[in-house]
């Protein structure tokens, strides 16, 4: 199994690269916000500001995936898995004009994944 913080289904795979495309460079942060719920947002590269309170959990596809702090602490023993489905989601990630949304799925980490980490 891959010990990644974060991994990418191949047909989100497949739904980055299109919107690479577009757009260019793009980053993701996994929001844990009221409005949104707790969904991956995909921007063009540098709109979302990324501070000190912000942990690089790794890349997909090439963009940086991150997570506030705080949301962090509770997340930190799980993998993200990035995936896709059809529908709208709530929020100014770039796949919903597509008819798209990402989302998370997670899994905690075995004892001995976490050792490598």
């Amino acid at each position: 199994m891959d010990t990644a913080k974060v991994l990418v289904t191949d047909e989100a795979a497949k739904v980055i690269n299109e919107l690479k495309a577009i757009h260019g460079d793009l980053m993701f942060h996994q929001s844990g916000g009221c409005c949104d719920g707790s969904a991956p947002m995909c921007f063009p590269a540098g709109e979302l500001m990324i501070g000190d309170n912000d942990v690089l959990l790794g890349n997909i596809e090439g963009c940086p995936f991150y997570m506030s702090a705080f949301q962090y602490e509770y997340w930190q023993h799980t993998q993200l898995i990035i995936d896709i489905t059809k529908g709208r989601g709530a929020s100014f990630s770039l796949e919903i004009p597509l008819g798209l949304r990402f989302f998370t799925r997670s899994r905690v980490f075995q004892n001995n994944e976490w050792v490598e980490i």
